[in-house]
């Protein structure tokens, strides 16, 4: 039994590029999904709004995500699933520059809600992927690897923004992200071979499920448990400034505590 977190046949297999490009690309969409939470004050100082109006920066990208997870596959299913990746790497780096360079808050959404759609399609189409791209045996590792990609940046983007934001401003911050999707965008132009569409029909409706009752009282629980955890994570900063006194420095330490004790948890 393997117990090292590797697996033998996955660092032979041609597609492992592939797998690690996601990998890094994933990384990239979370940290700029959390980016906000900790640079919320300097943002709505900036763009003279207020701090609940930039929370809604999160929340608009998570609307489009869960919008585009349900109809990405469908709406592109006679593509080249490379193509699509690669499409969707491309509106990271998009909205990374459209963040950077917004001059008011409603270009600053805009950028947010391509955002959105990007982490949408990749994640409802990444799984999939995986499967496609290794053998049976090596997809446990792809989706191990893929995973991590999301507990890193998960872990480091809120402390690394708080940090980043002190030092070279919030739209520095929010810019460092585009050079790491533009280096995922090319391993995945390199690495990522074809996946031409496999002319399957998509039959049913992800929504009938819920008129079980077991899996929409799940689904309802899962709702308000997400809503509670990112209604107090989104303005968290705000509090901890302005109730708390903390500098910015300790906001980077409580980020970094609050991140890896969710690695823990999971």
């Amino acid at each position: 039994m393997n117990t090292t977190g590797s697996h033998p046949s996955s660092v032979a297999n041609p597609a492992t590029g592939a797998v690690l490009s996601m990998t890094l690309c994933v990384a990239a969409l979370i940290a700029s999904e959390f980016m906000p939470v900790s640079l919320l004050t300097p943002i709505a100082t900036d763009l003279g709004v207020s701090e609940g109006q930039v929370g809604q920066a999160i929340s608009i990208s998570g609307i489009f995500a869960v919008l585009t997870s349900l109809s990405a596959a469908s709406v592109t299913r006679n593509i080249d699933r490379r193509t699509v990746l690669l499409a969707f790497s491309v509106k990271l780096i998009a909205s990374g520059l459209i963040v950077t360079f917004a001059p008011n808050y409603i270009t600053l959404m805009a950028g947010r809600l391509l955002l959105g759609i990007a982490i949408g399609g990749f994640w409802g189409m990444s799984t999939a992927i995986i499967m496609r791209l290794l053998p049976e045996g090596d997809v446990p590792w792809g989706l191990a690897m893929l995973n991590a990609g999301v507990a890193i940046a998960a872990t480091v983007s809120a402390p690394l923004g708080a940090f980043l934001g002190d030092l070279i401003g919030w739209r520095g911050a929010f810019f460092l992200v585009v050079p790491l999707g533009l280096v995922a965008l090319i391993w995945q132009w390199v690495s990522m071979p074809p996946l031409p569409p496999r002319g399957r029909a998509t039959r049913g409706n992800v929504f009938g499920l819920l008129r079980r009752l077991q899996i929409a009282f799940g689904m309802a629980a899962i709702l308000f448990l997400f809503m509670g955890q990112f209604a107090l994570f989104t303005y968290l900063r705000p509090y901890l400034e302005s109730v708390a006194g903390y500098s910015v420095n300790a906001l980077s330490v409580v980020f970094l505590g609050l991140g890896l004790a969710g690695v823990a948890g999971s």
